[in-house]
């Protein structure tokens, strides 16, 4: 018993160890780097799905095009974030923001297409399932958003520890007018608030209910894109449509509960990351046990199960770990 006790406190020594370290590195800017990466493979990810789903819609519409160009760009943006201090500070933001509204964007046209169905919403199962996929589009935001936490996050060595945000304004001639020079300093001093509240982890609500509804939406598009597949695994193919809600519920609840977010919220994130990553390998199987295996390796990866959709469940998973981590005001 003694034995198991120290056993015990050593691993809660350990854990509390880790968190305070990664807290630590948050604090101190080192985590910026990491997080731009982050949002660059997330980036990719969806990209990449999108890609070839939209391959499949034969690219009907021109505006299907541009998460393909803006998820290169945010990944191509990430990286050279990771290494340059005011590509992470002006173009990071930027396009971040204009991958947001894109998911927004495209959400909207695919309940366009899926009301443009035969019975259209008054046959809402299977218009969702055979239409459009309805969440996806969000979900692709969700690199966006990772960008845009990884761009007010202060970097490791930064001399302007705080900088203001009327030095981040490209100067295209508006600061002339009376308009905003009157509200540039209600707008530094927010930008301040935030990028301060961010830093000393104070983001962490918001963090954890991100990670809540990506794993809704994740949830939402492995159900019908394992009931297209008849649940041919049943056990498998359930996974996500047990742990999505899990992560959902946990995800919101931490919003509220400290102790949730510190205790449940980090058990669930882990099993939506390893549930995601297992996914991945099935779905890899999956393209290559299809007729022509490798030796049709695009028509293969166009038309067999989703690569990088279980992928977007483990991008779920990770912002609950993130979430766990950062430090939450005493007071809450």
């Amino acid at each position: 018993m003694a034995s198991r006790a120290a056993q015990r406190r050593r691993l809660l020594r350990q854990a509390l160890h880790e968190e305070t370290l990664i807290t630590q590195h948050i604090r101190e800017g080192r985590f910026q780097r990491s997080l731009a990466v982050v949002a660059a493979l997330a980036s990719l990810m969806s990209g990449g799905e999108v890609a070839y789903e939209h391959y499949r819609g034969s690219y009907g519409q021109q505006i299907m095009y541009t998460p393909i160009i803006l998820s290169a760009g945010l990944t191509a943006t990430g990286v050279a974030a990771a290494f340059n201090r005011l590509i992470a500070r002006r173009l990071l933001p930027l396009i971040s923001l204009l991958v947001l509204v894109d998911g927004v964007v495209g959400f909207i046209f695919h309940v366009r297409g899926i009301a443009r169905k035969p019975g259209g919403w008054r046959v809402p199962v299977n218009n969702m399932i055979m239409g459009p996929p309805v969440f996806a589009p969000l979900l692709f935001g969700l690199s966006g958003y990772l960008g845009l936490i990884a761009s007010f996050l202060r970097r490791e060595n930064d001399p302007a520890a705080l900088e203001p945000i009327a030095d981040r304004v490209p100067d295209i001639g508006l600061r002339q007018g009376r308009g905003l020079r009157a509200a540039l300093p209600r707008l530094t001093r927010e930008g301040l608030i935030f990028e301060h509240h961010v830093r000393e982890g104070r983001f962490q609500r918001n963090i954890a209910a991100v990670a809540g509804i990506s794993a809704f939406f994740s949830g939402c598009e492995a159900a019908y894109s394992h009931y297209q597949n008849g649940f041919q695994y049943r056990w498998l193919q359930s996974s996500p449509l047990l742990i999505a809600p899990l992560l959902t519920l946990t995800g919101i609840g931490s919003i509220w509960s400290r102790r949730l977010a510190t205790t449940l919220l980090p058990v669930i994130s882990a099993l939506a990351l390893s549930d995601g990553a297992m996914g991945t390998f099935f779905h890899a199987r999956g393209v290559l046990r299809k007729p022509g295996g490798l030796r049709l390796p695009l028509y293969n990866l166009i038309y067999g199960p989703p690569l990088f959709a279980p992928m977007l469940l483990s991008a779920s998973g990770f912002l609950g770990l993130l979430a766990a981590l950062l430090r939450r005001p005493a007071h809450t």
